[in-house]
């Protein structure tokens, strides 16, 4: 989890929106910063293009049935589609993706649950 120079590329600690139990959302949801997700999306979540510090969690209760694609992920809940993570992905025990994941790191806790391929950004990108 070092970038250019040893420097420490870690998520951000602020969350800028949130999305709460007990809300449904249909449709993208672009952002930047950082999002918590508590609810549920139908749709992609979308970190804006270049926001190298865009940090999405996902609570336990929280699902999305859609694309996502940030920087950084940090996850308890449920994704359906497919995960681009450009900096660093933690699934947490309740974690469950169905879906291929790409990632550039990844610490899985005990009980998370990947259903698809996981490909590393970092292999890919010097072919």
């Amino acid at each position: 989890m070092f970038g250019k120079n040893g420097e420490s590329k870690k998520p951000q600690g602020k969350i800028d929106s949130l999305i709460s139990a007990g809300t449904r959302i249909e449709g993208a949801i672009h952002f930047s910063g950082g999002l918590r997700i508590d609810g549920e999306v139908k749709g992609s979540v979308l970190a804006v293009e270049g926001a190298s510090a865009s940090t999405l969690v996902l609570s336990e209760h929280a699902r999305i049935e859609g694309g996502v694609s940030v920087a950084h992920l940090i996850t308890n809940g449920v994704v359906v589609g497919p995960v681009v993570v450009t900096e660093s992905l933690e699934m947490q025990s309740r974690a469950r993706i169905v879906g291929d994941v790409e990632y550039v790191s990844i610490e899985m806790h005990q009980g998370a649950v990947i259903e698809g391929r996981l490909v590393n950004r970092v292999a890919t990108e010097g072919n």
